[in-house]
């Protein structure tokens, strides 16, 4: 019987006509999982790829032999036993910590560990659903509107994993008939967003508004949507976008703007509220403000700010928020405390500001190549060469001073450099010490001639295919 047909049924008729198919679809189903069990094996296809032969896996394995054969301990996933901040615990013994994203020491706040004892103990842990359907608690709107007043916009919308703002947001703003610009050094995230989306790409170079302005020059006007997209502070080099060159940009040429601050919210500006404070400009001037929870609100989670309209559209369209569970309620009231002591102590800010300027000077006299840093958040110690820089972090390791090693693919070879995260706790004595320290290190590697030239490569090689073979790291 046709659809046509089965619309032209009495309600009764049309139920009974529906079983019907059922019943029949599920006889089917039984016989053809009976033909299935007996059918006699057969080759297969094709045969499907083991883990073990992906170029992915080649590439993991190669690092980690050249690592042994350097005799090199792998410095990631270090775990530690407290709490870390300016200072962190493993194994028992106490570290000046510089791999921290707690920015305003907010984590260890005795108001943001209350509030969040509070929320446990009136809406548990999760939100138990997305909140579309059933996870809305009243502590994820109250969050939204503290963000919105701080970025002096009209709405935000907070997701449950920074990452996750990107992907979605991006994912969900822009489609195949639309293009992105963005910095060359951009957040992976930001690109897997760009990625999922399915528009075109373009990118300029780094923090080069001229750059970016010749690409606009070219462009055709096929686009439906432009979006360009760079960070406040870029979490690499720690830099500052030009945002008010950017803004003058879009004035003239009718593009978003989308600016993460996931490393500039709390450090910039004198009351720490972000680039637009920094730079003396109209928050509303950018179309997308985007940040994460897990820095300066010690919490978890992601945000966009900006219009009503902007926060409407993701709440209905952006899958991350969807069909994602909503954000933990005890970790909204964390990041709403974190958020308060932004507001009510502005002097945190100010301390950070402050210890991440001698940072950089003390380096900049040892004569460490800090790169393009501004001295705020972020300062890196370029190194070069990657296996030099996991031994650099693994000899101020046994100084007690934690810091980690961002090595290739996360930068290009030949740019690995250890990443130091400032703090506003971090101590004179502690900054002096740990630059001197690795200045020091660092200069026995180089005269050591340190790094991958030392490391036998047609060995390597060798061995990978027996590791591949074994298939375990």
């Amino acid at each position: 019987m046709t659809q046509d047909a089965n619309d032209d049924m009495p309600p009764g008729d049309k139920k009974s006509s529906l079983l019907e198919q059922m019943r029949r679809a599920n006889e089917s189903s039984g016989r053809n999982r009976v033909e299935r069990l007996n059918r006699q094996p057969q080759q297969p296809v094709r045969q499907a790829l083991r883990f073990e032969d992906l170029p992915e896996y080649k590439r993991v394995m190669t690092q980690k032999i050249a690592g042994e054969m350097a005799g090199i301990v792998n410095p990631f996933y270090r775990s530690h036993d407290t709490a870390a901040g300016a200072t962190t615990k493993m194994g028992g013994r106490e570290f000046v910590n510089f791999a921290s994203y707690d920015y305003l020491a907010t984590n260890t706040d005795p108001l943001v560990a209350a509030r969040a004892k509070e929320a446990i103990d009136r809406f548990g842990i999760s939100a138990s659903a997305s909140r579309l359907v059933a996870g809305e608690r009243p502590v994820h709107v109250e969050l939204e509107q503290q963000l919105a007043r701080l970025y002096g916009v009209d709405a935000a919308v907070c997701f449950v994993s920074g990452y996750l703002t990107n992907v979605a947001t991006i994912g969900c703003l822009l489609g195949p008939q639309d293009l992105v610009i963005h910095d060359e050094f951009i957040h992976n995230s930001a690109l897997a967003g760009i990625k999922l989306s399915g528009a075109a790409r373009r990118l300029f170079k780094h923090n080069d508004v001229e750059n970016l302005e010749s690409i606009l020059k070219t462009l055709s006007s096929d686009f439906r949507r432009i979006l360009v997209i760079v960070e406040g502070i870029y979490s690499m080099d720690g830099d500052v976008a030009d945002l008010p060159a950017l803004l003058e940009l879009k004035a003239r040429y009718g593009f978003w703007l989308m600016v993460d601050e996931a490393h500039a919210l709390g450090i910039l500006g004198e009351r720490g509220r972000g680039t637009f404070e920094h730079f003396g400009l109209d928050p509303r001037d950018v179309d997308i403000w985007m940040g994460t929870l897990s820095k300066t609100t010690s919490s978890c989670g992601g945000y966009i700010a900006g219009s009503s309209a902007l926060a409407d559209i993701l709440k209905a369209e952006a899958g991350g928020f969807v069909y994602s569970v909503g954000l933990a309620p005890v970790l909204a009231t964390a990041a709403m405390a974190g958020l308060q002591i932004l507001e009510s102590e502005p002097d945190r800010a100010a301390r950070l500001r402050r210890n991440g300027s001698l940072f950089l000077r003390c380096a900049r006299e040892a004569g460490l190549d800090t790169g393009l840093s501004m001295g705020f958040s972020v300062v890196p110690v370029i190194v070069g060469d990657s296996l030099r820089a996991v031994q650099l972090s693994n000899d101020l390791l046994s100084e007690g001073i934690n810091v980690l090693p961002i090595i290739h693919p996360a930068v290009p070879e030949g740019m690995a450099r250890l990443r130091f995260f400032i703090t506003c706790n971090h101590t004179e004595e502690q900054i002096r010490r740990s630059v001197a320290v690795t200045a020091r290190r660092l200069q026995d590697l180089k005269d050591r001639n340190f790094g991958l030239a030392s490391i036998d490569m047609d060995k390597v090689m060798q061995l990978l295919p027996m590791r591949q073979a074994v298939g375990k790291p």
